[in-house]
């Protein structure tokens, strides 16, 4: 099979980000076309390693590398808070994402949905300071994936911080950068929880043409201890569509476009 995806097979591999699994006869409705192409494209897609089949259908490919963390309480209540937000939030932020740009993804939750939702794509260079995004893209033919480098600052983390981090990000540019953050507030602007991942975040939207922050809306009007930047920084918002309009109304009225996923 040729690296890129017909527009079928792109189809299906949206469904799936959206729906978790399907039956053929969903896919069926979602796609058009016949059962036996269907079935064609859901083998294509497992051996690429973006889905698994099952009796009468697929669902997503679990990805094994969290197989240590299962039972992990931190782990689960980070990945099951607002997970259904984040999946639709990771969706719309892929959408912005175009052939042979180059973007940033931070750490976090809600960018490793990005990463997700950018699996099936090609022609896309991703700069992550994340080991677990880096991990899910580095076996996908169409996606050159660089790693910061740097060093894990506390236990379960997937964020590379300090000076390594900073020294790559020094030598690289990017189009997009995509955040996730714990706070964003039209007064105080982005933050999150550690100054080391601050800094880092910091360095990233400076290398980029455009920011992009992805925050489900528990996160709106929140300020955390680490600063990160003002909101007159940020490009555009992505946030759920729980998001009220007077929620959003401060981030607009100061130039940032929003987007209700």
């Amino acid at each position: 099979m040729p690296d890129s995806l017909n527009r079928r097979s792109e189809q299906i591999v949206k469904l799936l980000l959206r729906v978790g699994s399907a039956s053929v006869e969903e896919i069926l409705a979602e796609v058009g076309s016949s059962a036996p192409s269907i079935r064609r494209d859901l083998a294509r897609l497992e051996n690429r390693g973006l889905i698994r089949r099952t009796h009468g259908g697929a669902t997503l490919v679990e990805p094994l590398l969290y197989e240590p963390f299962r039972f992990d309480s931190s782990f689960l209540s980070r990945e099951q808070r607002h997970a259904v937000e984040k999946r639709r939030i990771g969706l719309a932020a892929a959408e912005l994402v175009q052939a042979n740009e180059t973007v940033g993804l931070s750490a976090g939750t809600t960018t490793t949905h990005i990463g997700r939702s950018l699996r099936h794509r090609d022609k896309i260079q991703v700069i992550t300071n994340a080991i677990n995004i880096g991990m899910e893209l580095c076996n996908q033919p169409g996606i050159r994936t660089y790693l910061t480098g740097g060093v894990v600052p506390w236990a379960w983390s997937f964020s590379l911080t300090g000076n390594a981090a900073l020294s790559f990000l020094d030598d690289v540019y990017m189009d997009k950068v995509f955040l996730s953050v714990t706070g964003i507030s039209s007064e105080r602007g982005a933050t999150t929880l550690e100054t080391d991942e601050a800094l880092v975040y910091r360095k990233m939207l400076k290398q980029a043409k455009q920011v992009i922050v992805v925050a489900d809306s528990s996160k709106l009007e929140k300020v955390s201890p680490a600063f990160i930047c003002p909101l007159g920084e940020i490009h555009i918002l992505i946030t759920d569509n729980g998001a009220t309009d007077e929620q959003v109304e401060p981030f607009t009225k100061q130039g940032v476009r929003v987007i209700r996923a």
